[in-house]
């Protein structure tokens, strides 16, 4: 019974099994039909818009570039349309393929024909890209002059471009890197470097990490080959991380090597084995013999510093293997070496001697005279014609801003016609408002002086004097008629003047107090008092400023007093940008005289205070701060009025001063 109930459930799992895994077939046919469908119908479209640009075509196809398949169909398609730029596209991107697999003839092959393809389509995107591919294949073989040929013509038609395009930009860093690795092969690692950071400008422009990645690396390679191995690990490094925004194995392979070699050389022999395994298993997964060979030639290098001779025998052989295989010169000679290096020290000279002579051998074929020489010529001819380049761009950058200027010139003359035109309009405004503020001026000077020259105030004045006379008071009347006649001639001396000295006003109140006092019997005490820190002779105010702060306080305070009548002018300073000046009477209060002489007297205040207030705005523009009039009631203990206290307080400091 439970054999048989074992049995059914075996069957049942194996029927599932098979169930499921028809399904998984079925799903992947259905998905790679799908997928098919949709690559043709991709086909169909592209080749139904037939693009020219280059960017539109990668656009689409970016996405199948390295799957040959589908780049054998997108060159077959477009050839039986006659399609130039799909075929183009297709055979460059199949060249790529194949020079990853380190099939480097069939990849030059291919990119040729896709260049003459592009040639005959008058395309320069697609001409100046297959020029570069060939230049890049006959680099990875070693073969100098060939590469720098296709480089050259390359930057040669995409210099020619007056607009270039972001792929002919991105070509332009392509050849300049070139350049920089035959600066590299020269020695002359300055100048390398000099072109790798023209190329990262480029790149940088463009957001390109591919190529950012590729020029870091070189310029690590240049510090490296100078001896500056923290330098060279910093820009290893730096490449090695935009190798991991793009997840290129084949960046991570060729920064892999690069480190580890920086670590030999710092003597990090473990860091070193590490990171040039973790080189060698992605070269061997992305099948690049080019790196494959490297990989083994630097992990037989550090197992030969560690001394594993055994291990790093086999490795080295290894990577000459392949060097040998794919002809890959540079990467025989370091074998060679290091394998001459490894038979010395195991005392196998003959091995060591056989070595050493191969290497001497196939560097010849590499740096020989000719070759040398040839690339001299090259670079020369590259820096000539980039100095004519940039002599031409010059002489035209030249005649742009001669253009430019005759044009600003003109623009210049315009506006500063424009600005006279303004000017001239601000400075008679300006001259129209100067001459209204100097109208409101004598209006306010003609007022003050009417204000001062009250007929009233002039009649009762001389009415009281000639009381002297009548009651034969010659002294009184002869004094208080000079004391009149002062009072008139400062009053019409001071209307003349838009400022007066603080000592010359204390002056006139006096007359003013003198001559006022008549009407009042002579029973006003009126005092001043000038405090030790106030030089009335170098303090200026308005003429005849305090004359209706002083006739308030006669006729609204103490007219209607009996007896015990004072006033006290004092002047003080309590900061040094203002003079306070106090007029302080004892008489009734302001509440109490506006109720004895309402009608008559507040009419007669508030012209004269009005008249005050718009003399000290005046005034007070000329200087860093405004004027200020406090009116202060005077009370007793008992709440009652003992007074008035009228504080003026007048700017010293002046705009001029303050500037100075």
């Amino acid at each position: 019974m439970k054999q048989s109930k074992s049995h059914i459930i075996k069957s049942l799992t194996n029927s599932v099994l098979v169930i499921f895994l028809c399904l998984l077939f079925n799903f992947q046919k259905c998905y790679s039909q799908n997928t098919a469908n949709t690559f043709e119908q991709e086909i169909d479209k592209i080749v139904s818009f037939r693009p020219t640009h280059y960017a539109s075509i990668d656009s689409v196809f970016k996405k199948y570039a390295r799957d040959s398949l589908k780049m054998k169909a997108l060159f077959q398609k477009s050839n039986v349309v006659g399609y130039n730029e799909g075929e183009s596209y297709g055979l460059n991107a199949l060249g790529v393929i194949y020079r990853n697999l380190s099939h480097y003839e069939q990849s030059i092959v291919t990119h040729k024909r896709a260049n003459t393809i592009a040639t005959n389509a008058n395309n320069l995107e697609f001409e100046i890209i297959s020029l570069n591919n060939i230049g890049v294949a006959y680099r990875r073989m070693d073969l100098v002059k060939p590469a720098l040929d296709f480089h050259t013509k390359a930057l040669d038609i995409a210099r020619s471009i007056e607009n270039p395009s972001e792929t002919i930009s991105y070509n332009i860093a392509v050849s300049q890197n070139s350049i920089g690795n035959i600066y590299l092969i020269l020695e002359q690692y300055e100048l390398a470097l000099k072109q790798f950071e023209k190329s990262i400008e480029i790149e940088k422009q463009a957001s390109n990490r591919l190529g950012l990645a590729i020029n870091y690396q070189n310029i690590g390679y240049a510090y490296e080959a100078q001896g500056d191995l923290d330098n060279a690990l910093r820009n290893y490094k730096l490449s090695l991380d935009y190798n991991e925004q793009i997840n290129s194995n084949l960046g991570r392979v060729i920064c892999y090597n690069s480190i580890g070699q920086v670590y030999i050389k710092q003597k990090k022999y473990t860091d070193a084995k590490i990171i040039i395994e973790k080189a060698l298993e992605k070269a061997l997964k992305i099948n690049d013999q080019f790196y494959i060979a490297a990989s083994y030639i630097n992990l037989g290098w550090v197992q030969k510093e560690m001394k594993a001779f055994t291990a790093s025998e086999e490795n080295l052989k290894k990577g000459l293997q392949t060097a040998k295989q794919y002809n890959l010169n540079l990467s025989i000679v370091e074998a060679d070496k290091h394998l001459s290096e490894l038979y010395k020290i195991k005392e196998d000279y003959e091995s060591a001697l056989d070595h050493y002579k191969e290497s001497v051998e196939v560097e010849k074929t590499i740096n020989n005279d000719r070759n040398l020489r040839y690339v001299n010529d090259v670079i020369i001819q590259f820096e000539n014609e980039a100095k004519n380049n940039e002599i031409k761009a010059l002489a035209n950058e030249n005649q742009v801003w001669k253009t430019k200027l005759e044009r600003n010139k003109k623009i210049f003359w315009y506006s500063m016609l424009v600005l006279i035109i303004i000017v001239s309009v601000l400075v008679a405004l300006y001259r129209n408002r100067q001459l209204s503020q100097e109208k409101q001026i004598l209006t306010l000077e003609q007022d003050m002086l009417r204000s001062q020259m009250n007929p009233h105030f002039i009649f009762n004045s001389l009415n009281s004097i000639k009381l002297y006379i009548i009651n034969n008071e010659k002294e009184n009347a002869v004094y208080y008629l000079n004391k009149f006649s002062k009072l008139i001639r400062k009053i019409l001396v001071a209307s003349s003047e838009k400022e007066n000295t603080l000592e010359d006003e204390l002056d006139t109140m006096k007359l003013y107090m003198n001559i006022e006092n008549i009407r009042f019997s002579n029973e006003i005490d009126f005092q001043i008092e000038v405090d030790d820190n106030v030089n009335a002779s170098n303090i200026k105010l308005p003429s005849l400023i305090l004359q209706p702060f002083l006739e308030n306080a006669l006729w609204h305070g103490l007219s209607s007093k009996e007896d015990d009548k004072e006033i006290k002018l004092h002047v003080y300073r309590t900061q040094d940008d203002f003079i306070m000046i106090s007029i302080q009477d004892n008489g009734i209060g302001r509440e109490k005289a506006e109720k004895i002489n309402k009608d008559k007297l507040i009419k007669r205040k508030s012209v004269g205070i009005a008249i005050t207030k718009a003399r000290l705005a005046n005034f007070s523009k000329d200087y860093t701060n405004d004027y200020h009039i406090d009116i202060e009631d005077l009370y007793d203990d008992n709440n009652n009025a003992i007074g008035t206290n009228v504080i003026v307080q007048i700017p010293t400091r002046s705009n001029i001063l303050r500037t100075a």
